[in-house]
């Protein structure tokens, strides 16, 4: 093959081979990615609706928890709300015959729209009165979620018990401060 001809098929060669390596960099690569993208924001909308689906099949059971967590929240008044759940405690302890040995409350306000009234209870009694004591607290159709339980034995043969009990009371749309 003379010379020229080798040389015009380099060059040829070399020209394609410099395309082919830009159409890859300009045009293969970019749509690829972009089609990747794509892709992956076509499945998040996907999880969305499918969440969106499930929570319209949810939403009258979610909408009747709500209001029922609305009728049962503390009342707006701190010195109002204090005293129902000094009330609620006293009533648990006196329909299971428990001890109380002390309350330690605590206002939280986290966010402009609700408010909790945080509560540590050490009581005292035998397991069966801590026990009941604890189904009345979760029987309470006040809003307040059981935080932390604690149960220690007072004596060597476990008849005395202590129990150490966290919960929190939900009140909504706070007074500002």
């Amino acid at each position: 093959m003379p010379t020229k001809n080798r040389q015009k098929l380099l060059i040829i060669a070399a020209i394609a081979v410099v395309a082919l390596f830009a159409g890859d960099r300009l045009l293969l690569t970019p749509l690829l990615n972009a089609w990747d993208a794509r892709a992956g924001h076509i499945k998040e909308l996907r999880n969305q609706l499918a969440r969106g689906k499930l929570l319209m099949v949810r939403g009258p059971g979610l909408r009747g928890h709500w209001r029922d967590i609305q009728q049962h929240a503390l009342t707006n008044n701190p010195s109002a709300a204090e005293q129902q759940v000094f009330r609620a405690i006293d009533r648990w302890a006196q329909d299971t015959g428990t001890t109380i040995n002390a309350v330690t409350p605590q206002w939280k306000q986290d966010s402009d729209d609700y408010a909790t009234y945080e509560c540590r209870v050490d009581a005292g009694g035998d397991l069966s009165r801590l026990s009941r004591f604890l189904y009345e607290v979760e029987r309470e159709p006040l809003a307040i979620r059981i935080e932390a339980v604690e149960l220690s034995s007072r004596d060597k043969e476990g008849q005395q018990l202590s129990l150490g009990l966290q919960f929190s009371g939900l009140m909504l749309n706070p007074p500002p401060k």
